[in-house]
């Protein structure tokens, strides 16, 4: 796989059917390693081990219903009255983040309507803060702690 931008952790990588698959520890299961579950792999522990979010307030793939369609979100955060406070997006490390990404992950947020929003394709990571408010948002410099949100 690429190297990303990212601490790397010891993965849990096996072939089934001649396939490889990674563990996913939010998932607790083994899933397909696509480039994109490579860099969800990597974030979600860069979140837990460096940025000391709950790994129990962590989840993946998480349904939700979009004008008639069912999406999902890569990753969500949880606050500890279970209301969505995070919604991240991955992208393979060789995709652009691009304007597309944010239109993509902003539908999202119509609906789950979280403080902040995070884009990553391994390489690149974009954090913004929801103002609803003013109707806008704040680039972070960086991702916060979770202490900090």
């Amino acid at each position: 796989m690429l190297p990303l931008n990212l601490p790397s952790y010891p993965t849990k990588i096996v072939l089934r059917n001649g396939k490889n698959v990674i563990f996913d520890i939010l998932r607790r299961r083994y899933v397909a390693l696509t480039p994109e579950e490579w860099v969800r792999q990597h974030f979600v522990h860069f979140l837990i081990e460096e940025k000391k979010y709950p790994q129990s307030l962590l989840a993946n793939e998480i349904s939700l219903s979009l004008n008639g369609m069912v999406k999902r979100c890569d990753t969500v955060l949880y606050d500890k009255d279970i209301s969505a406070k995070m919604i991240i997006e991955y992208k393979a490390p060789h995709i652009e983040i691009s304007q597309k990404v944010f239109t993509q992950i902003s539908h999202y947020n119509l609906v789950l309507r979280v403080d902040y929003l995070i884009v990553s394709n391994g390489v690149k990571h974009y954090c913004c803060k929801m103002d609803y408010n003013n109707q806008s948002y704040i680039f972070l410099k960086d991702i916060p702690d979770y202490q900090h949100l």
